[in-house]
């Protein structure tokens, strides 16, 4: 059975993390104590739907969760702290940080901690979410307790609804560039000017010149997409501000 444990204290833990090569224990009290804390919990680094949702999305949507009342964004698995760190690294996602629960402790005090043999994990955290001010847990969002890896509430979207209902996610925004182009940087620049945060797709890295022709119908750089909707180069993205 799955615990939820709003309106209690969040378990009394010491995280062993790895910062500039050094060891450096963290307790929970140093990461939840007067602050008011987004946490999402996961089955493992660097595995599918955490990877390419749980945490990328949470990281989008810092500046609009900071903006309605939330200090941090914490990312806790069972994963060691250089397995986490690489992950981080991995993800370019500067808006979150990431606690290495390594020996269950944590996810065992929130009554979340579950086998995963059947994949070869041992034991997990189960996936959830949940809100924290001062220490108390305020709101949990639980997966349901289903076979497989369900992800149908931990978002971060649930949560900022939960937070303020009337806040605006703001739109997906990708921007295809390749190195050395200052045509990209002034696109870039513009976009960072607005205030927006941006997924950048590097040619010869993440994609192909192909793939930017399939994609934009050009052969050009930069390439903007924002809310699904193809904006162009550094001058059209311009002329969208304007």
């Amino acid at each position: 059975m799955l615990d939820n444990k709003e309106g209690q204290s969040v378990p009394q833990v010491t995280f062993h993390t790895r910062a500039n090569d050094a060891w450096v224990d963290v307790t929970t009290d140093e990461i939840f104590k007067g602050k008011t804390v987004a946490v999402f919990a996961l089955p493992g680094a660097f595995t599918p739907t955490c990877s390419s949702t749980h945490l990328p999305r949470y990281n989008e949507l810092a500046d609009v969760l900071k903006e309605n009342g939330v200090d941090e964004i914490v990312c806790i698995s069972v994963n060691d702290t250089f397995v986490m760190n690489a992950w981080l690294a991995d993800q370019e996602a500067e808006n979150i940080r990431v606690i290495p629960d390594g020996n269950g402790e944590f996810s065992a005090g929130m009554g979340m901690l579950v086998d995963k043999d059947d994949l070869g994990f041992g034991k997990r955290s189960w996936r959830y979410s949940m809100l924290v001010k001062d220490g108390i847990i305020d709101k949990m969002f639980i997966e349901p307790n289903e076979p497989g890896d369900p992800f149908k509430v931990s978002d971060a979207d649930t949560m900022l609804s939960y937070i303020n209902a009337e806040a605006k996610a703001p739109e997906a925004i990708s921007i295809i560039t390749k190195p050395g182009c200052p045509f990209c940087a002034k696109a870039k620049a513009l976009l960072k000017e607005q205030g927006l945060g941006f997924e950048e797709i590097v040619l010869g890295k993440d994609a192909s010149s192909v793939s930017l022709k399939a994609i934009s119908g050009n052969t050009t750089v930069p390439q903007v997409f924002i809310g699904g909707k193809h904006i162009g180069g550094s001058e059209e993205l311009a002329a969208y501000f304007a």
